[in-house]
This record gives structure tokens, C-alpha cells and sequence, in this order.
């Protein structure tokens, strides 16, 4: 009777004051929209982030960190250090032990984006997120030697659609003044999108990336050695060199024999790295920051928090004249004070419900709009337990601070001394 004695005042006294408490409740929903937003975020970029390259045992390039090398093969961040030669590759891809191996050369952009040159193996054998297989949104993959399939977000940001041609630079810089003008491509191909770096990137065959250098062996066009793409026609263009390599093994079990063997291989010195490792090393360094940008938004929770308890010593002072009626009529101080409790907790709850709408309505705006901007793939699914965690430590902590105006109000009500008996 008492505990619905209390609910019936404590919401009467909360739609009284629903004007102020409104821009609270306001404050503490947007604040709580901000902290599960952030990890909410942060959790989906981690895994978004893990994901981005999937069933692909070892990583070989050019002897280096394995930062460096996962940097620049996966996510075409930084440049590699040396090449690898094209007699190791084949020697690679001769070894029993390994079922596919996808070459990757560098060092070309278009327009900002990093040019790949590749094999057909790049389509049949690259996976992503759980093990998700490449899918073409138009067209075709690349079968001529001047062919070039887009990203998605390569293709949706330069507005380019198959049959489109295109002039790839010289470097990978984003402004180069050393165009092919002489070997222009054709859009034969755009790639659905994934939400990894696969979509900020321009994809050409190796013979491709092979005939538009013939005539650059000094970094510059070379007059009267350039081809043509009619110049081109039926002749087989061969690598020297690549930039790396994805290699996928018959026996997974044998993996850290073979890297082994690669770090140590004789020829020319190279690094084999498992990129679930590297990816791990990545994040645990990113991860400072975000832990850090968590522990901002939390503030912010708690500065809401302090600013609920300001509003309510504030109008402490303002009901005076009921507690006064309150304990006129027998309420004793203990059912006054649980006033305050359950008004912030009432307060909370719905700041909590607010946000969690707040939030899957901003998700499903934001989503495609990461994606197409920066390559996110975000989509809206049930809080994990830490994200409920969070969420509960709310109504809580509001639980903590109402005790604060509480206490006080307690001590004010049993100092008018009206009934007594009722707290006995």
C-alpha cells in the first residue's frame, strides 16, 4: 500500500514540475543516446574492422613490420619497402602445401585511390566478414589487359558507371601530374559494396599494371616507348616484380611451418605474417583512443546526472509547504524521501527507453550514409551484454544521486515533527 502510495505521489509531483524536469530528462537522453552510441559504434568498427580480410592464412611481402606490411596490403595505408620478385611468387605458388595465392602489386592511384593490380584469383579466392565472397553490383571482372574494375565507393563518389574510361596516375599520390594518357582503361566492372578498404580501391590484371609501365623504367614517360592499347593488343605481359601476396593454405594446420620457412627464405628476404595477429596488434593499439573517447561520453552521463540533482535541491527548497502537508497527513519521512528516489528513477528509465530509440532511429539514418562515406558497414541488431551494462549502470547511479536531495529532505521532514507515530 505504501510502495503504491509513494508511486501515485512521486508521478503526480513529476507531472507538476514537468516543464523543468522535461529539459532534464532531455539532457540525460541525449547524453545516454551519446554513450551507447559510442559503443555501440565501437563495437561495430572493431568487428567491421577484424573482418576486413577473412580465410586468408599468410600475408607475404618484402621484409618488414608486420604492421607495415598488413597496412599497405589490406588497407592501402603506406607504401611497402622493397617488392617481391616474380620467380618467388611462382616458386610460392608451386608449393604443394599452399591452394591459392592472390598477387598484389601497388603503386598507382586514380584520383586519390590506390590502384591494385591483380589476378582473377583476387575474385575467386578473396573473402571478407565471415568469410563473404567478392560480388560484382554491374558488369563484369576485368578480362582485357586495359580493363578495370571500381570499388564502390570509387565508383559512387567519381559517379563513374561501367563503360566509363578512365586515365589511371603515375605514384600513388592524390594530385600526381604523370598520367597514362597513352593506355587509358574501361570500366568493364564495379563491385558491390562490402564496408572494407576493397571499396576505396581500383582494380586492373597484372598484365594491365604491367603494359601502361612499359616506357616508365625511369619514372617518367619515355617518348616513342609508351604503348597503346591497339600496341598492346595480343601480347602477354609478365611481372618482374609484385608488392604482395594472400596466400591461402591447403592444410591450415601447416601455416606457422610455412611462415617460418618464408621468413627464412633464401632467395630474397621476406615476411609472412597471419593477419588475424597483426589485425589484433592494430586494434589494440587503436583501442586506446576509443577507450578514451568512451570515458569522455561517460562524463557527460555524469554531468547530466549532477545537473538532475542541482535541478532537485534546487526545487527542495520550493516544496517545503508539501512536505509540510505530507507529514501533516502521516507520511513519514522515509515514504518523503523515497519520493526523490523514485522520481529519478522514473526520470532515468525514460531517459534510457528515449535513447535506445534515439539511437536505432539514428543507426538506420547514419548507416548508409557510413557506408558510402567512410566505408562502415553498420547495421542495427540486439545490445550485447556490456551495451546492457552500460545502460543498467544508469538508472543506477540515478538511484545514488537521488539519495543526496533524499537525505536532505528526510531530515528536513522529521525536524517538522508532525506524526511521529508514523515512523515508529
Amino acid at each position: 500500500m505504501k510502495i503504491h502510495l509513494a508511486l501515485s505521489l512521486a508521478l503526480h509531483s513529476l507531472w507538476h514540475r514537468k516543464k523543468v524536469l522535461a529539459l532534464v530528462c532531455l539532457t540525460l537522453t541525449l547524453s545516454v543516446t551519446l554513450l551507447l552510441g559510442i559503443q555501440y559504434l565501437r563495437t561495430e568498427v572493431k568487428q567491421s574492422f577484424t573482418s576486413t580480410i577473412s580465410g586468408t592464412d599468410l600475408i607475404v611481402g618484402a621484409r618488414s613490420g608486420q604492421l607495415n606490411l598488413l597496412l599497405y596490403s589490406v588497407f592501402h595505408i603506406g607504401d611497402a619497402t622493397n617488392n617481391i620478385r616474380w620467380s618467388t611468387v611462382t616458386d610460392l605458388q608451386t608449393d604443394p602445401r599452399i591452394d591459392w595465392l592472390i598477387p598484389i602489386s601497388l603503386g598507382d592511384s586514380y584520383q586519390g585511390y590506390r590502384v591494385v593490380g591483380t589476378s582473377l584469383a583476387f575474385a575467386e579466392h578473396f573473402r571478407y566478414g565471415s568469410g563473404v565472397p567478392l560480388t560484382l553490383a554491374d558488369g563484369q571482372w576485368f578480362e582485357g589487359v586495359f580493363d578495370v574494375v571500381l570499388g564502390a565507393g570509387v565508383a559512387r563518389a567519381l559517379n563513374h558507371n561501367t563503360g566509363d574510361r578512365i586515365v589511371l596516375s603515375h605514384g600513388g599520390g592524390r594530385t600526381s601530374f604523370s598520367n597514362h594518357d597513352d593506355t587509358p582503361f574501361t570500366v568493364t566492372g564495379i563491385l558491390a559494396a562490402t564496408g572494407t578498404p576493397v571499396d576505396q580501391a581500383v582494380y586492373i590484371s597484372l598484365g594491365g599494371m604491367e603494359a601502361m609501365h612499359m616506357g616508365w623504367e625511369s619514372g617518367v614517360a619515355l617518348p616513342g616507348r609508351t604503348l597503346t592499347p591497339e600496341q598492346a593488343k595480343g601480347r602477354t605481359f609478365t611481372p618482374e616484380a609484385i608488392t604482395a601476396a594472400f596466400v591461402g593454405l591447403e592444410r591450415p594446420i601447416l601455416t606457422f611451418q610455412l611462415q617460418r620457412e618464408i621468413n627464412q627464405y633464401a632467395a630474397e628476404p621476406l615476411s609472412a605474417i597471419l593477419p588475424g595477429v597483426a589485425l589484433s596488434e592494430l586494434w589494440r593499439l587503436m583501442g586506446q583512443f576509443e577507450r578514451a573517447l568512451l570515458g569522455i561520453t561517460g562524463f557527460v552521463v555524469v554531468t547530466s546526472l549532477i545537473g538532475l540533482i542541482a535541478v532537485l535541491l534546487t526545487l527542495q527548497a520550493q516544496r517545503a509547504h508539501e512536505i509540510a502537508i505530507l507529514r501533516a497527513t502521516g507520511a513519514s519521512p522515509a515514504l518523503i524521501a523515497s519520493l526523490y528516489v523514485i522520481e529519478c528513477l522514473a526520470l532515468s528509465l525514460t531517459a534510457c527507453i528515449l535513447a535506445l530509440a534515439l539511437s536505432a532511429l539514428g543507426l538506420s539514418l547514419l548507416g548508409p550514409w557510413l557506408l558510402a562515406h567512410y566505408g562502415l558497414d553498420i547495421h542495427l541488431r540486439a545490445l550485447n551484454g556490456t551495451e546492457w551494462g552500460l545502460l543498467a549502470a544508469v538508472p543506477l547511479c540515478a538511484i545514488a544521486v537521488a539519495l543526496i536531495p533524499a537525505l536532505s529532505t528526510w531530515r528536513q521532514s522529521r525536524a517538522l515533527g508532525f506524526g511521529e507515530a508514523s515512523d515508529q
